[in-house]
């Protein structure tokens, strides 16, 4: 049975780092972007799945072929976490992480199919993928 892909948005430092950790561990992954500025940044970084989506066009929010597992995305605004939620949440049943050091309201994520709201100053989550 093929592994679950695992989806990352990795628009700052730590979303970086935990792109590190998933090559380190080698775990299935792709990272989602709206930028091309961002997905030539992930290449370099090692990332060789990308999903880059506008994020304004619904007819581009295609479901990825593969299975998709969790999801773990790091917030960078308001804005786009909300559309990333609306976008991803129909990909999986499993859960959807938000990681964020800003102090907004959770209920907006969990409205918008987000299981999980990780606050943390460091941005060291790796413990979620135990």
């Amino acid at each position: 049975m093929d592994e679950e892909l695992i989806i990352v948005t990795a628009p700052n430092e730590a979303g970086r780092n935990f792109i590190k950790l998933l090559i380190y561990l080698k775990r299935p992954f792709a990272v989602l972007t709206n930028s091309l500025k961002e997905e030539r940044e992930l290449r370099k970084l090692g990332a060789s799945q990308i999903i880059r989506i506008h994020t304004n066009n619904t007819v581009e929010w295609v479901v990825p072929e593969q299975r998709i597992g969790r999801i773990f995305i790091f917030e960078n605004s308001l804005n786009l976490t909300c559309r990333y939620l609306q976008i991803c949440r129909p990909w999986t049943p499993r859960p959807i992480y938000v990681i964020t050091r800003a102090d907004n309201s959770p209920g907006i994520y969990r409205g918008l199919g987000a299981n999980h709201i990780i606050h943390t100053l460091n941005g060291e989550v790796g413990f979620l993928l135990k």
